[in-house]
């Protein structure tokens, strides 16, 4: 029965105080300016351009490694000489 009170009580509370916070005034997200707009859309180009190259770059260092440790070429060889 507690626990019953403690969520109505949470529910309700919620509920109040997200009927108070309704803002009245409007705010414009996007700008009306086609100047902005261009800039904005711009940028989110490059963004975008930016993660997918680097995605590209990952996956193309991960298949060198891949190469590489097929390869063997990672590993040590005992018969080299150690620089002093």
């Amino acid at each position: 029965m507690k626990y019953l009170i403690k969520i109505l009580f949470t529910a309700l509370t919620i509920f109040l105080f997200s009927f108070l916070a309704f803002a009245e005034e409007i705010i414009p997200v996007f700008p009306n300016n086609s100047v902005d707009a261009y800039t904005i859309y711009t940028s989110l180009a490059i963004f975008w351009l930016a993660i997918i190259g680097l995605i590209v770059v990952i996956k193309m260092k991960l298949n060198e490694i891949e190469r590489i440790q097929k390869m063997g070429i990672n590993k040590e060889d005992p018969h080299t000489h150690l620089l002093e």
